[in-house]
């Protein structure tokens, strides 16, 4: 597979997507009508829009919505805000939404979006005149059958409310099935938000039983403490794992005992860092990220492990938190050092799961408990989990393969069923 993408490309998420689904396609025999037609989006929405900053000069932004597939239902797919933002990356996040919701079974295709901004730098008020904006541009594509955005790099259940907001006032009803992520008054749902860091608790438990592990015996990174690596840090921390290190983007934290999260999660509610933290020395991210261990989580973005680090990664297991942390060619470097891969389609699809049952509880007017969440999400994981590991000793092929073929299966098969309307 490296072969087919150059180390120019290689940090190219879209063509990393590409080298993996041609790969498996390959080995299913797909056929080359469908071929084509799942390997681009089928729309690509482009938009440049004016924003009134608080000093009252206009700026012009640039946002996209790209939807991969809609063969097994309306697109799925969050919104990011950041100043490095593509046409390509968006596309990429885009079509592993749609591996990642197939590979789960839930009824969703893929989409994703994001506008290039640095919210940083940008006050409350106009990062909301942005995203009403933004949301106002690309309103009739979106919608609860036609594409669900939720929260990705940047942006939270505020945006979302946001988001909600302007498209019912354009609809002139409330549609709070309009997008996923939201506040728990507005129609969020109850486990929502710990959602993605439970699924890679799941999938760090299914991983040691299949491999004859035990939590207590077993050491964890991660990088990146957000909201998928702080809640995977500290759930995993309450079921036994040892937690020895924390990356972050300026530094991280390790003692080989363990670090207590519960009182690193209020140092940092404290002090709005990881930093200056007395239960951990601090240690540069890149050193941290090749310390030994016993599974590694990258839990932020992209390119994180590369054919520069591969190498010197010294892991048992790789739990993908984050979209598309380890590149094409770092897969093959890992292959051959036996890492044991738990693939971004598969490890963070806790959070497009919990997303399903916000959308299914919106558009019935019903709510579930919490326990209701954890346990109908747990189950789902669980089992694709074990389709994903039956796939792979199947095929021959490692998980991550495994996991696109079995995507590429499903949207496949749908779409044969339905036809190619003409």
């Amino acid at each position: 597979m490296a072969s087919t993408i150059t180390l120019e490309q290689e940090t190219n998420p879209w063509e990393a997507q590409s080298a993996r689904f041609d790969f498996a396609a390959r080995k299913l025999n797909l056929d080359p009508g469908l071929w084509k037609v799942l390997s681009s989006p089928s729309r690509e929405i482009i938009v440049h829009f004016p924003v009134t900053m608080d000093d009252g000069r206009i700026e012009l932004f640039t946002g996209y919505r790209v939807q991969h597939s809609i063969a097994r239902g309306p697109g799925k797919g969050g919104i990011r805000y950041a100043p490095d933002v593509t046409l390509d990356e968006v596309r990429a996040l885009a079509s592993w939404m749609t591996w990642k919701c197939a590979v789960v079974n839930i009824p969703f295709g893929g989409a994703k979006g994001g506008v290039i901004c640095d919210p940083r730098k940008m006050s409350s008020g106009e990062v909301e005149r942005l995203t009403r904006r933004y949301t106002s541009e690309i309103i009739e594509f979106i919608g609860p059958e036609k594409d669900v955005p939720a929260p990705d790099v940047n942006t939270n259940e505020q945006t979302m409310a946001w988001i909600m907001d302007t498209y019912s006032m354009h609809m002139r009803q409330t549609v709070t099935s309009v997008v996923t992520g939201k506040p728990l008054n507005i129609g969020g749902s109850r486990g929502r938000k710990e959602a993605t860091g439970r699924g890679v608790m799941v999938m760090c438990d299914k991983s040691l039983s299949y491999l004859k592990m035990k939590p207590e015996n077993c050491r964890v990174i991660v990088q990146g403490f957000g909201n998928v690596g702080s809640n995977s840090a500290r759930l995993l921390a309450l079921k036994g794992y040892r937690i020895i290190g924390i990356a972050e983007y300026d530094g991280g934290l390790y003692n080989a005992a363990g670090i207590d999260i519960g009182k690193l999660l209020e140092h940092r509610e404290r002090n709005g860092s990881i930093h200056g933290f007395k239960g951990a020395e601090a240690i540069d991210s890149a050193q941290l990220l090749e310390t030994e261990t016993d599974i590694l989580i990258p839990a932020a973005t992209e390119n994180v492990v590369t054919s520069r680090n591969a190498e010197r990664i010294r892991t048992r297991i790789l739990v993908e938190g984050a979209n598309g942390p380890t590149t094409a060619v770092a897969d093959e470097i890992l292959a051959e050092k036996g890492v044991f891969i738990v693939p971004d389609i598969l490890a963070n699809s806790g959070g497009v799961t919990a997303s399903y049952f916000e959308w299914v509880q919106d558009r019935m007017g019903y709510f579930w408990n919490e326990a209701t969440v954890i346990e109908r999400l747990e189950e789902i994981l669980s089992n694709s989990f074990d389709d994903v590991l039956r796939y792979a000793e199947t095929h021959g092929v490692n998980n991550r393969i495994a996991a696109y073929m079995l995507a590429i299966d499903r949207v496949a098969f749908t779409i044969k069923q339905r036809g190619i309307y003409a």
